[in-house]
């Protein structure tokens, strides 16, 4: 494997994948740990290796955070941000497990009691290195499982990171571990009778593949996987702020996020107004050097991510769109392309139905709420939503008919320890984070007495 610095094409480091032996040696010591690190009775020191966990994170925030910028291109700023947030899961989860798996009484003398499963093998993207991997891990740990990673082919440094954060932090050998194998290796891990259970975040492809599989061998699986995810802006909303946040939303990362606002879709009587916010926005920001703090968008992860991007812009515009502000390569090494924005989509073109991974959105003029609803829900995911408005009728009805795993009312959806997290239709199913995460994960036995 090689780790290419996408701001500038140059290769990083070059990795050797698992042998097949180096792999069957991997499986065995996650299956040997298990017990042992499962009883009830070592809750509390895995907590404390979670807490560990935190401070090295924190303690070494900068290294991490470059190793990140380095290997797939955000700006540094939002890779400290990242870092943060993965050491937020291990602290929340540090003082929380406990009440979390507390026996529930269901009265005479009845009980459910929540035990781990076993090795879960988690299938993790490259668009959060750190964050994607630590908001399963977390969890996970804490209640007992024991964690093999399947990282992205491109991000094998900050795999191999994450499995020494957890070792350092004192976690006993096996209890995680990184595996460096292709694609075509997973479905031969999955299928190991000693993997008890699947969690993946990914491309539609790769998880109706995996769940396949999953589901070939009947063991639990989560998937968390693309969006198109709708902003809707009505008459009473507050139009400035919602075209700041809607940019903040579709831009960060440089619109490489499952749960990136893509769609704009704004209510004519304000349409014209946030359309020019919205576009004076996106010709401000600065594109360049992710290593740059001045710097508000670095490269595309990857040559395919934009050469993908470029050919779905190009078949839109095809198709009879508008462009509005940039939405274009850039010349120069790296993978770099100015964030953009689209008016005018048809139905027929790839914008209006397909998932844009990077930073081009599309502005949608409606007549009504109900309108607003339709086209929201035209497309076959349902991950994340933003709804502005101040009526309150507005935001039930947005709240109950959009079809989605997260509404967020006056602001942008944001995954948060303390919240699940997920999606419906083709945009998967399961929940992480806060217990619904946890419990994902853990046998609900049913305890009686006579």
């Amino acid at each position: 494997m090689r780790s290419i610095n996408p701001a500038t094409g140059e290769a990083l480091a070059s990795y050797e994948e698992l042998t097949s032996v180096q792999l069957e040696a991997r499986l065995a010591s996650a299956a040997a740990v298990f017990p042992a690190f499962a009883d009830r009775s070592r809750l509390e020191d895995r907590l404390a290796c979670l807490r560990r966990a935190a401070g090295i994170l924190e303690a070494e925030a900068d290294r991490w955070a470059q190793l990140i910028t380095l290997e797939m291109g955000k700006p540094i700023s939002q890779s400290r941000a990242e870092v943060a947030k993965c050491a937020s899961v291990c602290r929340y989860y540090a003082e929380r497990a406990g009440d979390m798996l507390a026996d529930e009484d269901r009265g005479g003398g009845a009980y459910v009691r929540w035990l781990p499963l076993g090795p879960v093998l988690a299938v993790m993207p490259w668009n959060f290195p750190f964050w994607q991997v630590f908001r399963f891990a977390a969890p996970a740990l804490a209640a007992g499982n024991v964690g093999l990673l399947k990282h992205a082919s491109n991000v094998p440094g900050s795999a191999l990171a994450i499995e020494e954060i957890f070792r350092e932090a004192g976690f006993p050998e096996g209890a995680f571990q990184t595996l460096l194998i292709p694609s075509g290796a997973v479905a031969g891990v999955i299928a190991d009778p000693r993997i008890r259970a699947l969690t993946l975040t990914g491309s539609e492809a790769a998880g109706v593949s995996c769940a396949i599989e999953a589901g070939r061998h009947l063991k639990k699986s989560v998937l968390e996987l693309g969006g198109s995810d709708p902003f809707i802006v009505m008459p009473s909303a507050d139009v400035s702020a919602a075209a700041a946040v809607a940019v903040r939303s579709r831009m960060q990362n440089a619109g490489q996020s499952c749960i990136a606002a893509k769609r704009f879709i704004v209510h004519a009587d304000v349409y014209g107004d946030f359309h020019e916010a919205c576009r004076s926005e996106i010709a401000a920001l600065r594109v360049g050097d992710p290593l740059d703090p001045a710097t508000d968008m670095g490269p595309l992860a990857t040559s395919r991510i934009r050469d993908d991007l470029i050919r779905q812009v190009a078949d839109t515009l095809a198709s009879g769109a508008k462009v509005s502000e940039g939405a274009r390569p850039l010349d120069g090494p790296g993978y770099f392309y100015r964030p953009g924005l689209l008016t005018d989509v048809p139905v027929s073109a790839p914008a209006y139905g397909e998932e844009l991974f990077g930073p081009v959105a599309c502005l949608f003029r409606v007549a009504s709420a109900s309108e607003a609803i339709a086209l929201a829900n035209v497309t076959r995911f349902g991950l994340g939503s933003a709804v502005w408005t101040r009526d309150e009728d507005e935001k039930a009805l947005f709240i109950d008919r959009i079809e989605a795993g997260f509404t967020a009312i006056n602001g942008m959806t944001a995954s948060d320890p303390r919240l699940p997290f997920g999606g419906v239709k083709a945009s998967g199913f399961g929940r992480e984070l806060a217990d619904l995460g946890m419990k994902e994960f853990l046998n609900a036995k049913t305890v009686t007495r006579a």
